[in-house]
């Protein structure tokens, strides 16, 4: 008679609390998913600045518990839930999940968002949407389509049956995040402008490269205008100039001026946008860590900024240019702009996102210059008293 095959281990889901298991939750996707297509790590360092709490003014918003899955001892996922303290995301819930990533096993990644709907639950939630880490203005969806397009800084990889376990374990789809690629040529660099040099906008539409001595000036500028353009979208949740000016702090040891624009029409600052280096081109072979060879190779190739490729992270066109012919001219300006800039930061790709799936407005233009989807990253929507949707999500704004 043949042997039974041996149970699974039982999984163990560990609340994160302590430095010792703080650590644990920044490391766990460059251990389950080393090695795989696609995937980049990100810098330990850089995930501590995200996930602390002393370190990230986001946590300042919210209440939050992670939570680390572990099978024979092993850390077999990691997920994180949120609620916001007061701010209510437009049309989506307050109660988020994040940061969910695992080995492929549908029972760890159950475990685990067992877990966080559990706590979730306990707060309140109704509905919960996710996933977010660890906010909408940072890394976000989870990635369903272009899993091995070119690694990108700060957005979020996963592996293909990630998502596959979420939908089966009853998570709907809430909402698509469309990045685009573009693969900048000669052709582009020695281009001479067509809308630029257009008589009726020669004069009155200007791109200024950013003030990097004067950032706290830029900071409130850019604040106003990320908020005002888009608060309409679905998921928004106002970012705080706190928040904004954690993310500059950082960035502008990445880059030059060059690297972002503020667009003004008849001298008023109506549009912004950052191109944010892509670390991934530098970072890649030192597995995530700068401890205790990797830091001098970092910063050496951070000061040469030989960057190949970049994404247009950060961009806010004020709320009154939205649905016009003028704010179609911004953004096929700014697709302009960025080819001209390309001469002097030398980026041979571009990657432009996310937009959401239902942004005609920003998707349109950046398609007609040639730009092409990356990748499609999922966010997913939870309902937790079986009510139908639309009444959920009437409820959750009323929360």
């Amino acid at each position: 008679m043949s042997e039974a095959p041996p149970r699974p281990s039982a999984i163990e889901i560990v609340p994160v609390s302590g430095l010792r298991a703080f650590m644990e939750f920044c490391r766990v996707p460059r251990r389950l998913y080393r090695g795989q297509k696609g995937f980049s790590p990100s810098l330990d360092a850089e995930r501590w600045t995200m996930y602390a709490h002393k370190l990230n003014p986001h946590y300042k918003l919210v209440r939050s518990q992670a939570f680390l899955a572990k099978r024979d001892g092993d850390t077999v996922g990691r997920i994180e839930a949120q609620v916001y303290n007061d701010a209510v995301p437009n049309q989506a819930s307050p109660y988020q999940f994040g940061s969910l990533d695992a080995i492929d096993d549908r029972d760890v990644v159950a475990a685990l968002l067992k877990a966080a709907e559990t706590w979730l639950k306990s707060q309140g939630a109704r509905v919960i949407h996710g996933p977010f880490s660890p906010s909408i203005n940072a890394e976000c969806g989870m990635l369903i389509q272009g899993f091995e397009a070119m690694p990108m800084v700060f957005m979020p990889w996963h592996p293909p049956y990630l998502s596959r376990h979420v939908e089966a374990l009853g998570y709907a789809k809430a909402r698509d995040l469309i990045s685009y690629g573009y693969d900048v040529s000669a052709r582009d660099r020695d281009a001479t402008p067509l809308l630029l040099n257009r008589p009726e906008w020669r004069a009155r539409l200007k791109f200024r490269p950013l003030r990097m001595k004067d950032l706290a000036s830029e900071v409130d500028l850019m604040t106003r205008l990320f908020n005002d353009a888009w608060s309409g979208n679905w998921g928004f949740t106002p970012i705080t100039r706190d928040e904004f000016k954690s993310m500059a702090d950082s960035l502008q040891f990445l880059m030059t001026e060059d690297y972002g624009f503020v667009t003004e029409i008849d001298g008023e600052p109506v549009a912004f946008g950052i191109i944010v280096p892509n670390l991934h081109e530098v970072t890649a072979d030192l597995d995530g860590r700068l401890f205790p060879l990797g830091l001098p190779k970092a910063i050496g190739r951070i000061r040469k900024k030989a960057y190949k490729s970049g994404r247009l992270a950060l961009f806010g066109m004020t709320q009154a240019l939205h649905k016009s012919a003028r704010g179609g001219i911004v953004v096929l300006t700014m697709i302009e702009e960025l080819r001209l800039r390309s001469r002097k930061v030398a980026l041979d790709h571009v990657e432009f996102g996310w937009v959401l799936e239902d942004n005609a407005g920003m998707r349109r233009p950046i398609e007609m210059s040639g730009a092409k989807i990356d990748k499609i990253h999922r966010i997913y929507e939870r309902r937790l008293d079986g009510a139908p949707q639309t009444a959920v999500m009437a409820a959750a704004q009323a929360e």
